[in-house]
């Protein structure tokens, strides 16, 4: 028997038994490779750790956009609780107003109509002297009063007309708290 007769009844030639070595060869580094792979701890762990990594920054962003989504919803609503409780309140500010001066009109014509006409008289004659010597006295304190005095004066003059509202309402606050408490101490 010759060698290619060999050949043909399956026995293979050097070129493929060398072919066979290369490959097992091939297969045999990559088992090797993957042995040391799994046995590299450091490797390993490394992958793990960074794994671990990438799944926290992950859940971070998660978190920080739903506390930013919660936190434009609370701003918002906070926002729309504000505007509610400030028109409630101008509401109820502006009925009181209205009702203080109800009562400090009623109080005043109360207390004009149980007035004697001759006090009423003498009260009437009282203020008019009272005007004459205010008008009097502020004549004699301008013409006394040094000009950059003046000019003070007259811009917290000019102030003070421009918020008249408040100070009447302030003075009408006063008026009913005065009364109320007045009547209070009656009631005692």
């Amino acid at each position: 028997m010759n060698d290619e007769s060999q050949n043909k009844m399956g026995t293979p030639t050097p070129e493929e038994l060398r072919e066979q070595v290369e490959r097992t060869r091939d297969e045999l580094g990559q088992t090797v490779e993957a042995l040391a792979a799994k046995a590299d701890i450091k490797a390993q762990a490394k992958g793990k750790a960074e794994a671990v990594k990438a799944q926290a920054a992950e859940k971070t962003a998660a978190v920080k956009a739903q506390a930013a989504e919660k936190t434009g919803t609370v701003k918002a609503q906070a926002a729309e609780k504000a505007a509610t409780v400030k028109a409630q309140a101008a509401e109820k500010a502006a009925s009181a107003s209205g009702q203080i001066r109800e009562k400090t009109g009623q109080a005043a014509e109360l207390v004009k109509d149980r007035t004697p006409d001759a006090v009423l008289e003498k009260t009437a004659q009282a203020a008019a002297q009272v005007r004459e010597s205010a008008a009097r006295a502020g004549q004699y304190a301008a013409d006394r009063t040094p000009d950059p005095l003046l000019e003070k004066a007259g811009r917290a003059a000019t102030a003070a007309r421009a918020n008249r509202a408040p100070l009447i309402a302030g003075g009408a606050l006063l008026i009913a708290f005065l009364l109320i408490r007045r009547s209070r101490g009656r009631n005692r």
